[in-house]
């Protein structure tokens, strides 16, 4: 990657992070991205649903937000890293592994950045005023998933256990994963007292914990608490399921 290359990439990133709150023109064609070990790539759809062409830079970090394309340091390549998008055209990005050492007996996460830079105003009249300029970076989770990984990534989530203990505050749910896989809860609620309370929201890695505090839960329920829950599957939609509280 060249000198010039660089110097965008980080120079856009820093107008990215201090932007407001704005949509996206370029779409990534999903919420997450699979790529299967044995199949040593995967590819995204981007589409610019705009009607101006976009400048656009895609790379991949290990889970820090303010990376730029200069300082990651994965082992996948992006190609193309840099293109120009069309109005109203889709693009294809190729992630390649290139095979360093992961883990094999469990998921890895990383995340996929696309930034996009859209061009200078066209009238030149209005080139030569003052305007705002916004570079937008989306940002989704790349998740690496070994080849002969036990149990089944569908129904890993159904494995989930809960366990409400007294927390700084309020109760505190503790979830464990006991599966290879990463899963990300989009809802959990605890019943107690004839109410649902909701808890925070978060993934859980791998044979690892995850505390989530619970909403308006002053202390802890019995054992056996109703507990309702969904997580993000393969194709970003989600499941829901059902269980209860352990001692």
């Amino acid at each position: 990657m060249n000198l010039s290359i660089r110097s965008f990439g980080a120079a856009a990133l820093l107008a990215c992070l201090a932007m407001p709150v704005a949509q996206a023109n370029v779409l990534i064609g999903g919420t997450r991205v699979v790529l299967p070990a044995q199949d040593g790539e995967v590819t995204v759809r981007l589409t610019n649903v705009n009607d101006r062409p976009a400048l656009v830079q895609a790379w991949i970090d290990r889970g820090d937000p303010k990376s730029t394309p200069d300082s990651v340091d994965t082992p996948f390549l992006v190609t193309p890293p840099m293109f120009r998008m069309e109005p109203q055209r889709d693009q294809s990005l190729r992630i390649v592994y290139t095979g360093e050492a992961l883990p094999a007996d469990r998921e890895s996460v990383f995340w996929l950045n696309v930034l996009e830079i859209p061009p200078k105003p066209a009238d030149q009249g209005a080139a030569n005023q003052n305007y705002l300029q916004l570079a937008l970076r989306s940002r989704i989770k790349l998740f690496f998933r070994p080849k002969g990984l036990a149990g089944d990534a569908i129904k890993a989530p159904a494995q989930l256990t809960f366990h409400a203990v007294a927390g700084d505050g309020g109760t505190i749910v503790v979830v464990k994963n006991p599966t290879p896989y990463n899963l990300t809860l989009s809802a959990l609620s605890v019943q107690a007292g004839g109410k649902a309370h909701a808890a925070e929201l978060g993934m859980v890695a791998p044979f690892a914990e995850l505390r989530l505090h619970v909403a308006g839960l002053a202390t802890p329920p019995p054992a056996g608490a109703t507990v309702q829950y969904s997580t993000i599957n393969d194709y970003g939609a989600a499941s829901t399921f059902e269980g209860v509280t352990t001692p």
